[in-house]
């Protein structure tokens, strides 16, 4: 081409700023076709499972080749690049047998100390009769500005999300009934 007259330098040179902007370009695909391999060979989730990426919590509707849709709790599509998938953190909840639960609960300050001590024994037996929850402690976290704050530990022996909500539903309520004909009354911010 040169002996014709056409000057090569300068297609060689723009060949070679276009291949590297190329690369450039392909390099965020190429690392989601990657990953999408890792994910297909390692398998760290699958379609179904309830994953937590980041903040964000739902349940995987398809794996692709850049990307992989989850279903959050909200009803809404997360798209999330198989990059971010392989390179950050994920919980699958599929996996889990039992979920720790901890709270706090706060009691009026002016509770007398004898009640105080009744306190993780009424929580215990709440729990008790319960077939999913094993009870695991509830003690004195810290004296508040206007309660007194109990930590309250237990497992629920479930991985689905659904039951542990509806057990802690009930955890809640039964403390709230047995205090109050303990006659133990609920700080309120």
């Amino acid at each position: 081409l040169q002996n014709l007259g056409y000057q090569v330098t300068a297609l060689i040179a723009g060949l070679g700023i276009g291949g590297i902007a190329i690369a450039f370009a392909l390099q965020s695909i190429l690392a989601d076709i990657f990953a999408y391999f890792s994910i297909s060979f390692d398998k760290p989730f699958k379609i179904g499972d309830y994953v937590m990426v980041g903040s964000d919590i739902g349940k995987v509707k398809k794996i692709g080749i850049k990307s992989t849709r989850l279903q959050t709790i909200q009803g809404d599509e997360l798209i999330v690049s198989n990059q971010n998938l392989t390179s950050n953190n994920l919980r699958n909840f599929k996996n889990m047998s039992s979920r720790r639960v901890s709270f706090e609960l706060g009691v009026e300050t002016n509770t007398p100390a004898k009640k105080l001590r009744k306190i993780p024994a009424i929580i215990e037996s709440v729990m008790k009769p319960m077939t999913l929850v094993k009870f695991e402690k509830a003690y004195i976290k810290s004296f508040g500005e206007f309660s007194i704050i109990f930590e309250i530990i237990y497992h629920v022996n479930s991985h689905r999300y659904t039951e542990y909500m509806n057990v802690h539903h009930e955890v809640a309520l039964g403390i709230k009934e047995k205090f109050e004909k303990a006659g133990i009354k609920i700080a309120v911010k």
